[in-house]
């Protein structure tokens, strides 16, 4: 794949714009900047004077329109207003959150410290479902307007389009990943047709540990910026971990706190491996939409070489298989 890395829109993203676009907005900011780990928007820490860093946030431009940023925060501050441990964007002097500078949609954030979550014993799993039970409740109230779902032809149809279309993956393999995707999403939408009408609602998105901090007093999430309507098990899959056996006990105890604040829908329980070969298929499309982004090359060297593909397409082998697995509950 060819890579333009002046051709790339965060080129134009420099110390001195991101400096300036805080200081429109009326931060003494010292000069400090510290990036921090973001791909697909650009984060920092930024000091200030006299006072405590702050965390600017500039999205990724195209990726979103301004109304889906905007339901982002909206949720955040309603998750907030209900005690709910969310890190919503500070509103200026006006309430507003979500601002443009030199072309880029930016919020700041206060910064909140934390750790990633173990999760290793039965009280922190039981801790964990009862946030996720208390987001969820406040999700389920409305839906959202302008941010997507999880659905089968966003992240999985147009995933295999997008790969096949462009030539990315090596000869040799074509023709192995068509027929087996052909074969894999065939299969997800049978497994969604047979799971039935699932609740739908507001979610986290991207609910994995490496997106949880944990404090004294609990997990909280700093951001929702992959915040999607669909089934309450797309918060909850990926905090499993280990064989089948241990994960079915770690799911019991999240829901055992989960449902202390929302009614968990079964019907959702049957999709977990069709929700992960959905996100397998997603995330090597995600990587190929990005490799413009001078970033994206440098995080991930692998990409474009045929072991990542052939690695790739034994993934999806395993979820084949993974599919045919009864549910944990």
């Amino acid at each position: 794949m060819d890579n333009d890395a002046g051709s790339h829109p965060y080129q134009s993203l420099t110390p001195d714009i991101l400096l300036q676009a805080l200081e429109s907005l009326d931060f003494a900011c010292d000069g400090r900047l510290l990036a921090l780990n973001s791909y697909e928007n650009r984060v920092y820490q930024v000091g200030m004077e006299g006072g405590p860093p702050v965390i600017a946030k500039f999205y990724r431009p195209g990726r979103w329109r301004r109304q889906a940023i905007q339901e982002e925060h909206d949720f955040a501050a309603e998750l907030a207003a209900q005690e709910i441990p969310v890190v919503a964007p500070l509103p200026d002097s006006e309430g507003t959150t979500l601002h443009e500078h030199a072309g880029f949609l930016f919020a700041v954030y206060p910064r909140c410290g934390g750790r990633w979550p173990d999760l290793d014993t039965a009280e922190q799993r039981r801790q964990m479902g009862r946030f996720l039970g208390r987001l969820h409740a406040v999700g389920a109230t409305r839906p959202f307007r302008h941010r997507p779902a999880f659905d089968i032809d966003s992240l999985g149809e147009e995933s295999r389009r997008y790969l096949l279309d462009r030539d990315l993956i090596p000869g040799y393999l074509v023709e192995a990943y068509a027929s087996l995707t052909q074969d894999l999403l065939a299969t997800v939408r049978a497994r969604f047709e047979a799971a039935g009408p699932v609740a739908r609602i507001r979610l986290h998105g991207d609910c994995h540990p490496g997106n949880i901090l944990w404090t004294g007093q609990g997990p909280h999430f700093v951001d929702l910026d992959d915040a999607r309507s669909g089934p309450a098990i797309q918060d909850l899959w990926m905090l499993l971990s280990g064989e089948a056996r241990e994960r079915h006990q770690q799911f019991q105890e999240l829901l055992e706190g989960y449902q202390t604040f929302f009614d968990f829908d079964y019907r959702g329980a049957g999709l977990i491996e069709s929700l992960r070969t959905l996100r397998i298929m997603h995330y090597a499309a995600w990587i190929a939409r990005r490799w413009d982004d001078p970033a994206f090359p440098l995080a991930f060297p692998w990409f474009d070489s045929p072991r990542y593909w052939e690695e790739h397409i034994l993934d999806l082998r395993e979820q084949a298989a993974a599919l045919d697995e009864p549910p944990l509950l």
